[in-house]
C-alpha cells in the first residue's frame, strides 16, 4: 500500500509539472513587448540591445513560447528579459536564459508562485533573430 501511495504521489507531482501556467492567456491583451538582451553570460549587469515588438502576431508567438513545459531549473542565470505592455502599463515581466544549452528557460512570477518553463530551440531562434537585427 505504501508503494502504491508513493507511486501515485510521484505521478501527481510529475503531472503537475506539465500544467499550464496561464501566462499566455494573461499577456494575450498585450500591445507590445520590450526585450532586453544582456551580455549573454548569465548576468544581468549590461543591456547590450533593446528590441520593442508591436506586431500582435509576434507578441502572441512570444507568449506561446513562454507557455511551455515547466522545468525545475532555477539557478540558470539570465540572458535577457521580456516586458509585456498594455497601454504603456507593464502586465508581466519574464526573464530568459538561452545561451546555456543545459539550462534554456523562461522564468516569471505569477499568482504568488515562481515558474520556470522550457525555452525551446524555436524560441531561441526567434529571440536570436531579434537580437541580431
Amino acid at each position: 500500500m505504501k508503494k502504491i501511495l508513493t507511486a501515485f504521489l510521484a505521478l501527481a507531482f510529475l503531472a503537475s509539472c506539465n500544467d499550464a501556467t496561464g501566462i499566455k492567456d494573461f499577456v494575450a491583451g498585450s500591445d507590445s513587448v520590450a526585450i532586453n538582451f544582456y551580455k549573454g553570460d548569465g548576468s544581468m549587469d549590461a543591456v547590450v540591445k533593446v528590441v520593442v515588438l508591436r506586431d500582435s502576431v509576434q507578441v502572441n508567438t512570444l507568449a506561446g513560447f513562454i507557455e511551455a513545459k515547466q522545468t525545475h531549473h532555477n539557478k540558470c542565470g539570465v540572458d535577457g528579459s521580456l516586458h509585456f505592455f498594455k497601454r504603456d502599463v507593464v502586465l508581466k515581466d519574464v526573464d530568459f536564459r538561452m545561451d546555456e544549452a543545459g539550462c534554456m528557460q523562461f522564468s516569471f512570477f505569477m499568482n504568488g508562485k515562481s515558474y520556470y518553463t522550457e525555452l525551446s530551440t524555436k524560441a531561441k531562434g526567434f529571440l536570436s533573430g531579434l537580437k541580431s537585427k
